[in-house]
């Protein structure tokens, strides 16, 4: 029997109708005309900064080729010259601090990997910054008892109170520190043996370096296409955009790990404080408003553990998207009024407020439809309108994917050319996130008060017996998805094919990271539940 197309055409023609109708009594409900109005507002001004943030990729691009090929030369021939002039008796005392707080799956391997160092003993000290609450505490304990037997200069220091968080923690390591210089390590990083000796001599050769920076690598990049993607991601920054602003005289920040701060920066910054959730952006410019400068060096790599569970990586970007807008209303305002050039206040306005584009993609996405079905003013603008304004739109949208493609093609990693072919799944997991972190930066703007939750690591045991919470944002990310699929359909419908493939997208998205933040979710429960099996 054929199928009957006109029959399925006709109920589908209804259901979208009944949609619309549905839309339609809500919006009434909410003032009509009024509310059309205030959502083409905030849908131009989103729009507007949409476009902004994805020129300032090109001006980062364009400050990293055109810096690139001289400052690593420069600082490889300056390294040289260093160790032809100083000799390893002449290094000055270095306290590693490694911040811990439940992290038993991989703490004995940041343990061991800073002990192998390669550094003269009586000139390394290295801190344990554990505030752990569960049984990472007594697998800490055991290991730098154990590294202290075998003659590193090593301690443990444990906390109750958790009072500032991981701020809390590198002061009052830093209270009691021997060193001028303070390297600092997360628990999921693998530092190379010669880290030390690759970044000190930068801030022995100049006086006015407050940080050396190093440049995240990855453990396991090609464990899933979702770690894929977050290593692209994160090359991005760091090849990129820190480059750029390091390079290019703006202002940069300490990522929180794989760098070495001078202690006398951190002092005349003010030292560590605990009332934002990203404090290592916050020292940072707090650091550079005092005058210290931050360096960046491209070539000194060191490994860190992705997230490879959806929930995690939602997390992790709900504090990174919080703590920079909490840094953006705490500095920014100092940076404005200070003597800084306007390039340098314009770079520091996109960088702290950069996780803005979340709330700008989620209300471009929402607001798309009513404004196409019912604002007169839209309905009525003519093709070319549409084609200039979304031809700037399309432009300041590839802008990411170029970074991304000029960051693989100049990071140095080889297979840079497959990577390339998982951008679409860097871009879908980009938009689908942005539901999560617009309640991350609503949350900063409003003052919410939230805990520092920490982002899950396998390490090198693989364990999995750290509990998520339900994925309640997940079901809003599903209707959110839905909801972009009848928009574009509404889009397709009405012959409006430029925007159609950015509704497209946002559809993807939102239903890409809402299904598997269920799917992880449902499997780390599976996991706990084997592991707990096996246990008894």
């Amino acid at each position: 029997m054929r199928p009957n197309f006109k029959e399925e055409e006709l109920q589908m023609s209804q259901l979208l109708q009944n949609i619309q109708d549905l839309l339609q009594s809500f919006l009434s409900s909410l003032g009509g005309q009024i509310s059309l109005n205030v959502m083409f507002v905030i849908y131009v001004i989103a729009g507007v900064f949409l476009v902004m943030y994805g020129f300032s990729c090109y001006m980062s691009i364009y400050l990293f080729l055109k810096n690139s090929r001289r400052v690593r030369l420069s600082d490889r021939k300056n390294i040289l010259q260093f160790y032809r002039e100083h000799s390893l008796d002449e290094m000055p005392i270095v306290t590693t601090q490694l911040p811990v707080f439940n992290e038993a799956n991989c703490v004995e391997r940041l343990i061991d990997a800073v002990c192998a160092i390669d550094y003269p003993r009586d000139k390394h000290e290295i801190q344990v910054l554990d505030d752990s609450t569960d049984e990472c505490y007594e697998v800490t304990k055991r290991k730098v008892a154990e590294m202290a037997a075998k003659g590193y200069n090593i301690t443990l220091i444990h906390r109750v109170n958790r009072k500032d968080y991981k701020a809390g923690a590198l002061k009052e390591g830093m209270a009691v520190a021997k060193g001028d210089f303070l390297a600092i390590f997360d628990a999921d990083f693998v530092p190379e043996k010669d880290f030390l000796l690759k970044t000190i001599p930068y801030m022995v050769m100049d006086p006015k370096v407050g940080l050396v920076q190093g440049r995240w690598g990855h453990l396991n990049r090609m464990e899933s296409g979702l770690t894929l993607a977050e290593s692209i991601g994160i090359d991005g920054h760091f090849v990129v955009e820190q480059s750029a602003r390091s390079w290019g005289n703006l202002f940069m920040n300490f990522n929180g790990t794989a760098g070495v701060w001078r202690r006398q920066a951190i002092d005349d910054a003010g030292g560590w404080e605990g009332d934002t959730l990203c404090e290592d952006m916050d020292l940072s410019y707090r650091s550079q408003l005092a005058h210290w400068k931050m360096k960046f060096v491209f070539d000194v790599i060191v490994p860190a553990e992705l997230p490879g569970d959806i929930n995690s990586f939602k997390a992790q970007q709900f504090r990174w998207a919080k703590g920079s807008i909490q840094t953006a209303i705490k500095v920014l305002p100092r940076v404005l009024k200070s003597d800084e050039s306007i390039k340098v206040k314009i770079g520091a306005f996109l960088h702290t407020t950069h996780y803005s584009i979340h709330p700008c993609m989620l209300f471009t996405a929402v607001f798309s439809l009513p404004l196409l079905i019912w604002y007169e003013p839209v309905k009525g603008l003519p093709t070319w309108m549409f084609i200039v304004g979304f031809g700037g739109i399309f432009l300041a949208a590839i802008a990411p994917s170029v970074l991304y493609f000029v960051a693989q093609r100049c990071s140095g990693y080889a297979g840079w050319k497959m990577r390339v072919l998982s951008f679409p799944i860097l871009m879908a997991l980009g938009v689908g996130i942005a539901v999560s972190n617009t309640r991350a930066v609503l949350a900063a703007v409003f003052g919410l008060k939230s805990s520092f939750v920490r982002t899950p690591k396998k390490g090198a045991k693989a364990l999995s017996h750290y509990k998520q919470k339900f994925p309640w944002l997940a079901v809003m990310e599903l209707c959110v998805g839905v909801y972009c699929i009848y928009g574009l359909l509404a889009y397709i419908g009405a012959q409006k094919f430029i925007i159609g493939p950015f509704i497209g997208l946002y559809a993807i998205g939102f239903l890409m990271v809402g299904v598997l933040s269920f799917m992880h979710y449902v499997s780390n429960i599976i996991e706990m539940h084997k592991e707990k099996k096996n246990q008894q």
